[in-house]
């Protein structure tokens, strides 16, 4: 006895069409459908809320009047061999190379533009590229850490601009020529 293909497939068919009929999706098509219902989920347990006062602002550890903001740290500063002033973090903590790679949105003169730093090591430290930067933040071509601060140098290892942390992943400064720059995330 020979089986076509074409009738090998018409069975097979058949078939599969016949097993669907017998699916549970199927249920409110059937003559005698079966519900199917979740098993009821058991409540949650429910406790008291319990309440009370906070205790008044001048009781707070350490703060003598609640109306007063208490004063700023003062993070001292040293003349470099440059000339330039050298701040530390309000903090004093040291500033790691690897918290500084990535990308960082700028404000140079006013402006605002990108800056991508890469630890590949490069003239004046290590390699960095600005984008849409004016003014001397476009000769930005490489950074490092010194002192506490983030230097900005150009491809010939000039420095363009020394910045300090002043908030978190945030650095303020200027550039050599006396203009304001910024470094945020």
């Amino acid at each position: 006895m020979r089986i076509s293909v074409t009738g090998l497939i018409g069975c097979s068919l058949l078939a599969i069409s016949l097993a669907g009929c017998q699916s549970a999706r199927l249920a409110p098509f059937q003559s005698n459908p079966q519900p199917i219902a979740p098993a009821p989920l058991t409540p949650a347990p429910v406790s008291p809320i319990e309440q009370s006062a906070l205790p008044p602002p001048s009781s707070a550890p350490g703060v003598s009047d609640p109306t007063q903001f208490p004063e700023a740290p003062e993070a001292p500063g040293a003349t470099s061999e440059d000339g330039t002033t050298e701040v530390a973090t309000a903090a004093g903590e040291e500033i790691s190379r690897d918290s500084l790679v990535g990308a960082w949105k700028v404000s140079a003169d006013g402006q605002s533009c990108q800056m991508f730093m890469a630890l590949t090591k490069w003239t004046g430290g290590y390699r960095a590229a600005s984008r849409g930067c004016p003014g001397e933040a476009a000769n930005v071509a490489a950074w490092d850490v010194a002192s506490r601060q983030v230097v900005l140098s150009d491809s010939s290892g000039n420095v363009v601009a020394r910045l300090y942390a002043s908030g978190n992943e945030r650095f303020d400064g200027q550039t050599t020529g006396g203009q304001r720059i910024s470094l945020s995330r």
